[in-house]
C-alpha cells in the first residue's frame, strides 16, 4: 500500500463539509490513499455532522483552531474504523512519548480529564473518509477540552509526526499480509 500526506500552509477552517471524496486531492494533489493535515478554526454545526446519535442529540463541534487530519482510503467502512482507531492509538503514543499522559476512550482522547480530540470515519460515494481533530485552542468547545497551546506542543510538527508514523504503520501492515503461508 502506498500512502502520502501533505501538511497545508496557513490556516483552514473545518466545517465538516471537506469531510467528502475527493478533499484531499483537492487540496493537495495527491491521490489514492491519501491525506492532509491542517491547523485551523473548527465549527461543525449540528446539520453537517455525520455522527447520527451525536446529531440526534443536538450536539454540534467547535474550537477556536484545532489541527486537522483527513484522511481518504480505498476501503470499506469498518477497514476506515480500524485504521481511525490506529490513527488515535498513534496519537496517543506519540503525545505519550512527550510526556502527556492521555487516555483512549475509542477514538477520543482525553488529557487531564478534558477532551482532546474528536474523530468520525464516514463512508463516502467512492471511499471512506476519516476525519481527526486534535485541539489547538478549545476555547468554544461544548465540553470540558484541552488544547495543545496549553501542552506546550506545535501542532503542524505534531501533525507531520503522526501522519509519518501512520504511512510506516499501513506499509507494515501491508508487508505482513504477504509474508505469510494459507494454513488450513
Amino acid at each position: 500500500m502506498s500512502f502520502v500526506f501533505r501538511i497545508l500552509e496557513g490556516d483552514v477552517a473545518y466545517t465538516g463539509l471537506e469531510l467528502r471524496s475527493g478533499w484531499v486531492a483537492a487540496q493537495t494533489g495527491l491521490s489514492g490513499d491519501a491525506a492532509a493535515g491542517f491547523v485551523g478554526p473548527c465549527h461543525v454545526p449540528n446539520e453537517h455532522l455525520v455522527d447520527l446519535d451525536d446529531a440526534r442529540a443536538g450536539f454540534f463541534i467547535k474550537a477556536a483552531s484545532m489541527a486537522h487530519v483527513i484522511v481518504e482510503h480505498a476501503c470499506v467502512l469498518e477497514v476506515a474504523v480500524l485504521r481511525q482507531r490506529l490513527l488515535i492509538a498513534l496519537l496517543g503514543e506519540g503525545l505519550s512519548a512527550r510526556g502527556k499522559r492521555v487516555r483512549r476512550d475509542g477514538d477520543d482522547l482525553y488529557y487531564d480529564g478534558r477532551k482532546l480530540t474528536v474523530s468520525i470515519a464516514a463512508p463516502s460515494v467512492a471511499t471512506s473518509v476519516i476525519h481527526l481533530g486534535i485541539n489547538v485552542d478549545p476555547v468554544g468547545a461544548p465540553v470540558p477540552a484541552v488544547g495543545l497551546a496549553e501542552m506546550h506542543i506545535d501542532a503542524r510538527e505534531l501533525l507531520a509526526e503522526l501522519l509519518a508514523r501512520y504511512g510506516r504503520e499501513l506499509e507494515t501492515i501491508a508487508h505482513a499480509t504477504t509474508k505469510v503461508r494459507t494454513v488450513s
